[in-house]
């Protein structure tokens, strides 16, 4: 989690609302919450077709 609010460059806190509101996709593995790279880029990918550049 921390790995990817650091790539992110937002909080922990933010990752955990995006994982919430299901705009970050995410599994559980046991009481772990993990997000895969691809879930990273796929989600930045988003985030630069919906800004325009």
């Amino acid at each position: 989690m921390d790995q990817a609010a650091a790539r992110l460059q937002v909080s922990r806190w933010t990752v955990y609302n995006l994982i919430r509101s299901r705009e970050l996709a995410s599994v559980t593995i046991g009481r772990s919450r993990r997000i895969s790279e691809a879930a990273l880029l796929d989600y930045i990918a988003r985030l630069s077709e919906e800004g325009g550049t």
